[in-house]
């Protein structure tokens, strides 16, 4: 690492993007739930969804659809209604079996809903098309009795998961600019563009305060370190939400800021007093519930001073989730868990059963008869881990460990009488209001013809590019050589597209980290710097190629009269860098090793030549000289600024 070099003239640009602007939003056609012809001509006529201001009656919605709905189910429906799992959208023939896959364990289940998601391919998530996520959810409305509901994480809008929509910066971009006004619409775009492609939930904001800098989950997925700035953020970005006709989600109860643990490694802990607790990590969740959050998702939190008990994190505390969420600070909307397929809850019920549990297969459905690694009973752990969840006061279990084990665990609870019909009554009526709120009991479908030109509207994307351009924030630790702003070179373009290869050259070296070389990061940055200095010389750089090009990027940078570095270090679940030999890892906001290593040498040698460009974690900043920081409204590197 480099945390006790002091580079005499190094510059660091702070740019608090993750991702500028793509594309995205719908129109009106798209916010009425259109489905089949028949069904869109009967949405135009009557209105398929809550109106605006109604968007948060997901409380209340259609009592008598709701009532009868749930009146005419048995109890496994209704225990079905409960759950959610994955659904990865890919190209899917309705035919095939993997749609069979999700279609069976819906109906076997009575799953109440999805979380829509995308593949993963070695931690690479592997986009899909917006028009395969509105086929996928009118797919599985058609096959499922009872209207389903979709949620999603959108915490930079649909291009965090599709090809398509506005994208925006983490949360952390809109803290930097000091307008609660830009998560307000930040709120209304993703809602109305996720209920154009059938997505009717978000789990978002995040209403955590992101007081430690080592937190390796929270970090610019939070508004800031003020409890203030982040309830007026995330309360905005709600009344967006409901604008735009969505369901939000404050999270993560009761505050995930102060860890140093990426609860999907192991079981996070927050220290804090009671008193410290009310001041910073409750005041934006009360914000959050005034400006009528639709849903709280509780955290895989230890809290010793809301939970005594060391083996019963937030999810499973009654204290928590129903004494201090329920009682004290009011809440009686939907309380969604946290995955609970991660290793901060997994691991307390490990002791539970020994052999013949069903592991989870692809999108949370069982596949095969399984043991975990350690011998115990999945099946059997994730019926406990339900059961406890539901006890503690949850509505939805989101994504068991093993589906099977969950719900059938729970039914079982009922039948024993460790869990009454009437608590399972109370929850599912919540869902099917919500979904009447929605207008699924009129309409739920979306028209596929009305899928794109929802998307990617004009003043959306410039909306967005203005919340990135305002979020630049620059640090100069010296002002001895004039870095900024990168010189240009004279324009190449021609006229016709067939042209020579342009040989790099040695004005301008570029050198993008990243924990893996196969994702999207730093292309659009590059692009945008090879639109002014077409020979720029890019190097693209992760843990596994570190030290095979170190000696070229060295040579490199010797030669260059600039450097850019850009370092996209981004918090992500289960990212963990290189722990120590038996250890196990709890997740990093840091640079990988090998690549830290490199990028040091490169300051050691040129520091006076390189600007540092932190296009994620804000506080690595903390590894250099002592910073004087200023907010600039500023364009990157050139006095401009795209989406990067």
């Amino acid at each position: 690492m480099v945390s006790n070099m002091r580079y005499a003239s190094l510059v660091l640009l702070l740019l608090f993007m993750l991702a500028g602007p793509m594309t995205a939003v719908p129109n009106e056609q798209a916010n009425r739930l259109a489905g089949d012809p028949d069904a869109a001509a009967a949405a135009d006529r009557t209105g398929a969804q809550c109106p605006p201001q109604q968007a948060n009656c997901g409380l209340a919605g259609d009592p008598v659809w709701a009532e009868r709905t749930l009146g005419q189910m048995s109890l496994e429906e209704k225990v079905g209604q409960l759950f959610m799992i994955k659904a990865a959208v890919e190209s899917m023939n309705p035919a095939g079996t993997d749609y069979a896959r999700l279609r069976d364990a819906m109906q076997r289940y009575h799953l109440g809903g999805f979380l829509v998601t995308i593949p993963s391919e070695g931690g690479v998530l592997v986009k899909a098309s917006p028009l395969d996520a509105a086929a996928l959810t009118n797919q599985l409305q058609r096959d499922s009795p009872v209207p389903l509901i979709f949620a999603a994480d959108f915490e930079r809008g649909l291009p965090m998961r599709f090809h398509g929509g506005t994208g925006f910066p983490h949360a952390m971009a809109f803290g930097a600019t000091g307008r609660a006004d830009f998560a307000y619409h930040f709120g209304r775009i993703s809602a109305e563009e996720a209920r154009a492609i059938g997505i009717h939930w978000n789990f978002y904001p995040d209403a955590d305060v992101n007081s430690n800098p080592a937190n390796p989950i929270i970090n610019t997925r939070a508004f800031g370190e003020d409890p203030s700035e982040v309830g007026a953020f995330a309360s905005a970005f709600i009344r967006g939400v409901h604008d735009g006709g969505g369901l939000s989600t404050a999270k993560h109860f009761p505050g995930h800021g102060d860890t140093d643990t990426d609860s999907h490694l192991a079981l996070s802990r927050v220290a804090a007093t009671r008193e410290r607790l009310d001041r910073v990590e409750l005041a934006p969740f009360r914000a959050a519930i005034a400006a009528g959050a639709d849903s709280v998702m509780v955290g895989h939190l230890l809290v010793p001073a809301l939970e005594p008990d060391p083996n019963r994190p937030a999810t499973i505390s009654s204290n928590i989730t129903t004494r201090l969420l329920r009682d004290e600070l009011g809440f009686q909307g939907i309380v969604v868990t946290d995955a609970m397929d991660m290793n901060g809850v997994t691991r307390i019920f490990m002791g539970n059963g020994a052999a013949n549990g069903a592991a989870a297969g692809k999108n949370g459905v069982p596949s095969a008869p399984s043991v975990g690694v350690l011998g115990w009973n999945i099946a059997l752990s994730a019926g406990r881990a339900a059961v406890e969840a539901l006890k503690a006061g949850a509505d939805v279990i989101l994504i068991p460990a093993d589906l099977d084990g969950a719900y059938n665990g729970v039914l079982e609870a009922v039948k024993s009488g460790e869990l009454t019909e009437s608590r399972i009554d109370q929850s599912a009526a919540k869902l099917l209001r919500a979904k009447a709120a929605l207008g699924l009991d009129r309409n739920r479908f979306i028209d596929l013809n009305a899928v794109l030109p929802a998307l990617a509207r004009p003043e959306n994307l410039a909306l967005a590019q203005q919340v990135a351009d305002d979020a630049v924030t620059v640090v100069r630790l010296s002002t001895s050589q004039k870095l900024l702003p990168l010189p240009r070179s004279a324009p190449t373009a021609l006229p016709f597209g067939y042209r020579a290869a342009i040989a790099p050259g040695n004005h301008l070296l570029v050198l993008v980290f990243t924990d893996d070389v196969r994702s999207e990061n730093g292309r659009a940055l590059v692009h945008e710097i090879r639109a002014r200095v077409p020979d720029a010389r890019v190097f693209y750089i992760d843990e596994a190629l570190a030290p095979a090009l170190a000696a070229q990027v060295l040579e490199a940078a010797s030669r260059a009269e600039r450097i850019v570095a850009a370092l996209y270090v981004i918090p992500s679940a289960g990212r963990a860098v290189a722990p120590a030999i038996g250890t196990e890892g709890t997740g990093s906001p840091a640079l990988a090793q090998g690549s830290s290593a490199l990028l040091a040498s490169v300051l050691r040698n040129a520091s006076a030549k390189t600007a540092v460009v932190a296009l994620g974690n804000p506080y690595l900043i903390a590894q250099y000289h002592r910073p004087v920081s200023r907010h600039a409204e500023l364009r990157l590197h050139f006095f401009e600024c795209s989406g990067l």
